[in-house]
C-alpha cells in the first residue's frame, strides 16, 4: 500500500489512506453496493427470496411486484403498472437509475415481442461477436453442433501449444446454452478437455461454431397461455464417457408449453447399470424440480397438480414406486429415498415415455440430423419471423 502519485502527503509520506466508504472498483464495493440497494429493497416492503438471492417480491394486496438484480442491472416487473412505477420512482429517489422502459436487452439476451403475445429469447449478436472472436465469422454452417454418437477420448492428437483460444471460446459457448439448449451437450462435452486441449477438441469446437454460424437467429419461443404445469423429461446415456466410464445426465423442466430449465452433465460417480444411471438421473430432475416449485412460491404462484416426470427406463420407474430396497441399489439409498419420498405423498409422478418421445436425448448424445431437428422443435427453438 501507498500515496497514489501527485497526491502524496509531504509530511507523512510513509502513512496510507484510511477510505470513508467503497469505491467502485475495489473489491469491497459489490458487497457493499448489494448490502445497501438490497437493505432499502426490504425496507419499502420488498422480501428477498431464499431459494435465489437476486429474487426480491414485494406484495400489495393482490398485487405482486417482482424484482430481479445482477449487480446493477435490474428487471422490475409485476401485476399493477402503476405499483411498478411506484418501485421505479421511490428507488430513483435514492439511486442514480435509468429507466429503458420495456425489457429488450439484458446481459447479452435479447428479448422480442411478437403481435400475439409470444416472446422471443436469443442471443444473435452474442454469437456474431463470438464467431468474429474466433476468426469464422465467414464460415460454411453445418446441421448439428456435433458427430453422432461420436466419443472422443482425452488423449486423441496433439496438444495445442497456446490453449487461451479454446478456453476462452469454450467458456463463451457456456454462456450461450441459456437460450440454446441444442447445443448443450455439444458444449459440456469439449468443457472436460479445458486442462489440456488437443487439436481434435478444438475441431469439436469449431464444429459448434459452424453450427452457430447456420443458427445465428435461432432462439426461444415462450407462449402465453399455457397452463401452470410443471412436466419435465428426464433421460441418461449410461457410460457414455470413454475416458471415465460415467454416464451422461440430462433433463428439460417445462413450465406449460415452455422450456426453464434444462442441464446435460456428467455424473459424479460410475453407476453399475442403465437403471442406476436413470435413477441417479430422476434424483438430479426431482431436485430441480423442488427448486423451481419454491421459486414459484415465492412468487406466489401455485401448482394444481403435481408435477410429472417422464422416464423411458422402466426399471428406474419401478424403483421409484416400489416401497421394498433392492438388495443391487443399497449403494443408491440417499437418491432412492429422495425420489420415492416425494412419490408416495403425491408431491411428484413419474410416468413412461418412449425413447423416440424423450426430448432430453439431445442432451446426452449426438443425434443424426431429423431426430435432432425434431427435438429442437420440441424444445421450441425457432427462428423469429
Amino acid at each position: 500500500m501507498k500515496q497514489p502519485q501527485g497526491f502524496v502527503n509531504s509530511q507523512f509520506p510513509t502513512h496510507v489512506c484510511k477510505l470513508v466508504k467503497s469505491l467502485y472498483g475495489l473489491k469491497q464495493a459489490p458487497r457493499a453496493w448489494n448490502e445497501k440497494f438490497t437493505s432499502f429493497l426490504q425496507a419499502i416492503g420488498f422480501e428477498a427470496s431464499l431459494f435465489d438471492s437476486s429474487l426480491f417480491v414485494k406484495t400489495d394486496g393482490v398485487h405482486v411486484v417482482i424484482l430481479l438484480l445482477y449487480v446493477d442491472d435490474i428487471i422490475n416487473t409485476g401485476s399493477s403498472t402503476s405499483l411498478i412505477q411506484s418501485v421505479i420512482t421511490t428507488l430513483s429517489e435514492v439511486f442514480a437509475l435509468k429507466d429503458m422502459g420495456r425489457l429488450a436487452y439484458f446481459l447479452g439476451l435479447q428479448v422480442i415481442y411478437k403481435p400475439n403475445g409470444d416472446l422471443f429469447i436469443s442471443q444473435a449478436k452474442y454469437v456474431k461477436d463470438l464467431l468474429h472472436k474466433a476468426g469464422m465469422a465467414d464460415c460454411k454452417s453445418c446441421s448439428t453442433p456435433c458427430k453422432p454418437h461420436n466419443q472422443i477420448l482425452t488423449t486423441a492428437g496433439n496438444l495445442l501449444p497456446d490453449p487461451t483460444l479454446y478456453r476462452s471460446l469454450v467458456g463463451a459457448l457456456q454462456y450461450l446454452t441459456f437460450t440454446r439448449p441444442d447445443i448443450a451437450f455439444a458444449v459440456n462435452t469439449v468443457c472436460q478437455y479445458m486442462s489440456a486441449p488437443t487439436d481434435v477438441h478444438f475441431g469439436m469446437v469449431k464444429r459448434i461454431l459452424r453450427f452457430l454460424q447456420g443458427t445465428i437467429h435461432c432462439g426461444l419461443t415462450y407462449t402465453s397461455g399455457s397452463p401452470m404445469q410443471l412436466k419435465a423429461y428426464s433421460d441418461s446415456d449410461w457410460a457414455a464417457d470413454l475416458n471415465t466410464r460415467r454416464s451422461i445426465t440430462s433433463y428439460v423442466v417445462y413450465l406449460g408449453d415452455n422450456p426453464i430449465s434444462w442441464q446435460s452433465k456428467k455424473q459424479s460417480s460410475v453407476s453399475r447399470s442403465s437403471t442406476e444411471a436413470e435413477y441417479r438421473a430422476l434424483a438430479h430432475t426431482t431436485a430441480d424440480i423442488a427448486w423451481i416449485r419454491l421459486i414459484l412460491k415465492d412468487l406466489h404462484e401455485y401448482l394444481f397438480s403435481p408435477p410429472v416426470i417422464y422416464c423411458d427406463n422402466q426399471s428406474a420407474i419401478a424403483l421409484s414406486l416400489n416401497p421394498v430396497q433392492h438388495s443391487r441399489i443399497k449403494h443408491l439409498e440417499t437418491d432412492f429415498h429422495f425420489v420415492r419420498e416425494r412419490v408416495q405423498k403425491g408431491d411428484l409422478l413419474v410416468e413412461y415415455l418412449c425413447t423416440k418421445d424423450q426430448i432430453a436425448d439431445v442432451l446426452t448424445k449426438g443425434l443424426h440430423g431429423p431426430d435432432f431437428l425434431r427435438h429442437c422443435f420440441n424444445l421450441q427453438l425457432s427462428y423469429l419471423s
